[in-house]
């Protein structure tokens, strides 16, 4: 399975440091969507990521609309993170799907509403304690992934590391 991780607008290069490393280290593509409330040549940004930029696929999007012109949510598997969504991370079955596109919102208001409205049967949520606003989105992103590459029996990661060895 392809897996997309699509950050809409986010604001804070350590979280999308840290994403792009959970991104090189699961084979995951990375999709940021413009603007960015940061340069992609942030020392804070490259430093979360430390050495995995080489090897991380990195796909820029210059708005949400011209994402979602191209990779129209009827005709591929995608899902939006939200804390206001009606169904748990858990509740899909991802491990049928060639590819899987997983968009999450900047760290201060999330998805557009209205995004969140059109496609609310594919709205997902992380459950948490009902009076926190939400989890870090770094945190966020690597739990969802990690739950949909485990319904792929993780194929495509090595299960050993070879630091171990």
């Amino acid at each position: 399975m392809k897996l997309n991780i699509v950050m809409v607008e986010p604001e804070i290069p350590q979280n999308t440091g840290n994403i792009a490393r959970t991104c090189a280290a699961t084979g995951s593509k990375l999709h940021l969507v413009h603007p960015l409330g940061f340069s992609i040549s942030d020392r804070y940004l490259k430093r979360a990521g430390l050495d995995y930029w080489d090897k991380l696929e990195i796909e820029e999007h210059i708005s949400l609309n011209a994402f979602l012109d191209k990779y129209k949510p009827e005709e591929n598997h995608m899902y939006f993170a939200t804390t206001k969504a009606q169904h748990c991370y858990t509740e899909v079955d991802y491990s049928g799907f060639d590819e899987v596109f997983v968009l999450y919102g900047k760290e201060t208001k999330g998805l557009p509403e209205e995004l969140l409205q059109k496609y609310i049967d594919n709205t997902i949520r992380i459950p948490m304690i009902g009076d926190l606003r939400s989890l870090n989105l770094s945190n966020s992103v690597a739990i969802i992934t990690y739950e949909i590459l485990r319904q792929s029996n993780f194929e495509e990661l090595n299960q050993i590391s070879k630091y171990f060895n």
